[in-house]
């Protein structure tokens, strides 16, 4: 037996960090003058390294593997010599069992990763869903304001002037609901914006129900503006305001105002 076949196994076992005592020392002292064994353990610690990387999938390269199985297969069978030599025999089991408890703890982070892959899609689809029930909600509110027989609906006409530009004002009190719907109103002069008021039934002073600009066609459209609770409206008023509104009372000219129905 050559002296590259005595510490074949100790190399293997020395690329694992399995080997103690005196043989790790006596391995060490012969890694020190052997140029070839220190090649063969280089290799080996490539391979284990590339086996240990592998988290692609519970299955090592092929190439590595089979290196590595090689190297098990091929080490020498020393026949018994005495106590000196028995005491060099060791198991593969434990090293057989490390590989495998490895191969293991990669497939666990593996799936620790798709794991969170998935928690963070759900969390998305979450959002998603949430984000469309708001929008059926209020689209919910919308039609049951339209359809409430409870909801007063008041034309809006221009005041003193042939109904050209015209405005409608559906309001429900219970849930302070508000669509109001305006046509053919002029284009607005400049720094000028429209403002819709509410004008409460018991005499109060108007509550600023939002400002809107129409579009190319004289068209506009607001929808549930912050209003007070409970407040029971009498009529609607649209005014030219100065552009960043009047808010606390009209200043402006009255452009279309409320008819009940």
């Amino acid at each position: 037996m050559s002296v590259h076949e005595q510490f074949a196994e100790d190399l293997a076992l020395y690329a694992l960090g399995s080997l103690e005592g005196a043989e790790r020392d006596a391995l060490e002292a012969h890694l020190k003058e052997c140029a070839l064994c220190r090649r063969e353990l280089e290799v080996l610690r490539g391979d284990l390294s590339v086996l240990a990387l592998t988290t692609a999938g519970p299955k090592p390269p092929a190439r590595s593997r089979q290196r590595l199985m090689s190297a098990i297969a091929n080490e020498p069978r020393v026949p018994a010599a005495g106590p000196a030599t028995a005491s060099r025999r060791r198991s593969w089991w434990p090293v057989l069992g490390w590989v495998t408890a490895a191969a293991l703890a990669l497939v666990c982070i593996g799936l620790m990763r798709q794991n969170s892959s998935l928690q963070q899609d759900m969390a998305s689809l979450r959002a998603q869903f949430t984000d469309q029930g708001s929008k059926l909600e209020q689209a919910n509110e919308v039609m049951a304001t339209l359809l409430d027989p409870d909801s007063q609906k008041i034309e809006l006409v221009a005041a003193g002037n042939k109904p050209e530009p015209r405005g409608k004002a559906i309001y429900q009190r219970r849930n302070r609901n508000l669509i109001f719907l305006a046509s053919n109103l002029a284009p607005l002069p400049a720094e000028k914006i429209y403002e819709l008021w509410l004008f409460p039934a018991n005499g109060g002073a108007p509550i600023a129900a939002g400002v809107f600009k129409p579009d190319a066609r004289g068209s506009a459209t607001v929808v549930n503006p912050p209003l007070p609770e409970g407040i029971e409206a009498k009529n609607f008023a649209v005014t030219l305001e100065p552009e960043s509104g009047s808010h606390e009372h009209p200043r402006g000219t009255p452009v279309i105002v409320g008819v009940g129905e």
